[in-house]
């Protein structure tokens, strides 16, 4: 697995993922999406760039957010005869937070301080209404699948970091120790041997998908499901 601390983490998965999904607030009550990439890091924040007359610029602009995701597989998947998935082991990547436009200023200080910046300076030249954006405050989350086990003896890992201030809301679902029976439907249930027996059990969260089957078979309501009041 891929390590995914730091910002640098970040953009390294999206890097190796190459041009992803970019999706913004249209201004209308919906959201839009494109395919874009970051082109740069630093400790800021992650950096990309469209034209003054897209949706995107003014989209960026005046909704202040972006989210971003992209996946990367070895191989693609493939359908069995009963049109079952069976997938190769890879990543997904995403990012959600808040974007800020750069000055000129800024772009150049920063085009003298890192090689990273070359390709922005590079647009500008050639399209003027290039402009730059920094996704300066965020979390970000890579999740690591190896659904057949080929390589592991579990499905997933999960990694979530946040930068700019953001906070991180750890993966997976929980269980509410005051309720469990310590039963043992939960781990029977689970698939992704995300479940700890104990007096009480838990969830290793790393590997929950928060597929539900746990939260659904638990006669003690112990399980706590996210988005459930």
């Amino acid at each position: 697995m891929l390590e995914f601390k730091t910002i640098e983490d970040v953009c390294n998965a999206f890097d190796q993922v190459g041009c992803c999904s970019f999706a913004t607030l249209d201004g209308k009550g919906g959201v839009e999406s494109r395919i874009a990439h970051f082109f740069a890091w630093d400790e800021e924040g992650l950096y990309l760039r469209t034209m003054t007359v897209k949706p995107f610029y003014r989209q960026l602009k005046e909704g202040g957010v972006v989210t971003a995701c992209g996946e990367r597989t070895d191989a693609p998947c493939q359908w069995d005869d009963d049109n079952l998935p069976h997938f190769q082991p890879g990543y997904m990547v995403r990012v959600t937070g808040d974007v800020r436009e750069l000055s000129q200023a800024e772009v150049d200080a920063k085009a003298a301080e890192s090689p990273l910046f070359n390709v922005a300076v590079y647009d500008i030249k050639k399209y003027p209404e290039t402009r730059v954006f920094v996704l300066h405050r965020g979390h970000a989350e890579l999740y690591d699948y190896d659904f057949n086990m080929v390589h592991r003896d579990h499905k997933l890992l999960r990694a979530r970091t946040a930068f700019g201030g953001a906070e991180v809301e750890q993966a997976g679902l929980s269980i509410d120790p005051d309720l469990c029976i310590a039963c043992g439907s939960c781990a029977e249930a689970c698939t992704h041997k995300a479940i700890v027996p104990g007096d009480a059990y838990s969830i290793l969260g790393e590997r929950c998908d928060e597929c539900g089957n746990c939260y659904h078979v638990c006669p003690a309501g112990a399980v706590i499901g996210k988005g459930i009041a």
